[in-house]
């Protein structure tokens, strides 16, 4: 696998194209993948960005889930998520174990295109959005689409995920 990220991106983008909700693919610098960087850079909302955080239960098997979160809230791993995925503790899965998950690099992590035996969770907050900026795939662009998209998906539960506005 290289680590452009173009095949996941072009993974993602044809998860996208089958939503059919209209999205936009922005290139971007990948040394501004990270969220609160591209914002800044882009002249984004920090309001308008969401983060797909994949987490995991501590105990073996580890069992997996990926959470989308506003970029101004936090994910509420110790009661919500742990709730859902009925383990006693969780935590934030290591960089290694994202990309070996996914495929994809911390800064370019997005909910389309996971492996299909994946849960996916979306916080009620972002729902609320017009539109969201998520990650593509790849740190080299972002893809901004409106929450209907994440509402699409196979299989997602939208509850709510998150502490703070």
């Amino acid at each position: 696998m290289s680590d452009d990220g173009a095949e996941v991106e072009r993974r993602v983008l044809a998860v996208l194209d089958g939503l059919g909700v209209p999205y936009e693919l922005q290139p971007i610098d990948p040394a501004f993948a990270d969220t609160a960087a591209y914002c800044e850079r882009y002249g984004v909302p920090l309001e308008h960005a969401a983060n797909t955080i994949i987490v995991a239960s501590k105990k073996e098997p580890r069992r997996y889930a990926a959470c989308v979160v506003k970029a101004t809230t936090r994910l509420d791993v110790n009661r919500a998520v742990r709730r859902l995925l009925d383990a006693a503790k969780v935590s934030f899965a290591s960089a290694d174990e994202t990309r070996g998950l996914t495929g994809m690099l911390i800064g370019g992590v997005t909910v389309f295109a996971l492996p299909a035996d994946l849960p996916i969770y979306v916080d009620d907050k972002v729902m609320a959005l017009e539109w969201a900026i998520l990650g593509s795939g790849s740190r080299s662009s972002k893809v901004r689409v409106s929450p209907e998209a994440l509402r699409r998906l196979p299989g997602v539960q939208v509850v709510p995920l998150s502490v703070g506005g």
